[in-house]
């Protein structure tokens, strides 16, 4: 091992046992953004670069996991990524189902999160198949959010709820009074779930681009310049760092 390898596990080690004394997330969000330009400035394509950022999330999640971290919440495909050309698109909806099934296989819990009909039918049915035969005891859930817009989930989430409300028989002013900040959440995507402690975004972009818009209203975020695919276990340990040192308000 070189000088620079040797002081990165010992940095590593060090911030791993500065961790010791806090309490993690139990759930962490992750924006995976920069596959594209990280894949450009190392002359290779596009493809090349989500097919990175694939196996970086596998990566990640097992740092979760030995982290003891139980909710991960994963951004693979956005509802504006879904205007990307045919050709791109196909290419990612190939590498998504290779990853779902990579996570499933690595013992994790999947589900899935956002508008799955984006997938193709072939697909999500193997995804099914997949969750089907996975162990229900896992130790990490991974929401991996696959046509998600956190604009749409609201939508999505309200338009659920309404139709229940009229399915019981009411009018407009009795829905209009059972609409609440909690009968939206129990109808989001992530219901059942706590919302995110932390969410991470890498490339340097310092934005949420609409990512669990509803859930975020108290979330702590971290921004980094590394594109995914270069993304370290150590820039994970200073995220989590970051985030122990704060106070947490909660608009207080």
């Amino acid at each position: 091992m070189d000088d620079d390898g040797l002081l990165y596990r010992v940095y590593e080690r060090r911030l791993t046992r500065e961790l010791e004394a806090f309490d993690l997330p139990q759930h962490l969000g992750v924006i995976v953004d920069g596959n594209r330009r990280w894949a450009k400035e190392a002359g290779e394509s596009t493809e090349h670069g989500h097919r990175a950022g694939a196996a970086k999330i596998l990566e990640f999640l097992s740092w979760c996991e030995d982290l003891g971290i139980p909710l991960v919440t994963v951004w693979m495909l956005s509802t504006d990524n879904l205007r990307r050309p045919p050709e791109e698109l196909t290419a990612l909806y190939g590498i998504i189902g290779d990853t779902i099934a990579a996570i499933i296989r690595a013992g994790h819990c999947v589900r899935l999160t956002g508008n799955a009909g984006a997938l193709p039918a072939s697909m999500r049915a193997e995804i099914m198949r997949e969750q089907e035969a996975a162990p229900r005891d896992a130790r990490l859930t991974v929401n991996v959010a696959i046509g998600y817009g956190g604009r749409e989930e609201i939508v999505d989430a309200v338009q659920e709820l309404v139709r229940d409300l009229a399915g019981q028989g009411l009018d407009g002013d009795g829905i209009a009074e059972r609409i609440s900040i909690e009968s939206i959440t129990e109808h989001l995507y992530t219901r059942g779930q706590p919302d995110p402690d932390l969410i991470i975004r890498t490339s340097g972009e310092q934005r949420l681009s609409g990512f669990l818009l509803w859930q975020s209203v108290h979330s702590e975020y971290w921004f980094c310049e590394t594109y995914w695919p270069g993304f370290r276990r150590v820039d994970l340990l200073r995220a989590l760092r970051d985030f122990c040192r704060r106070e947490r308000r909660y608009g207080a």
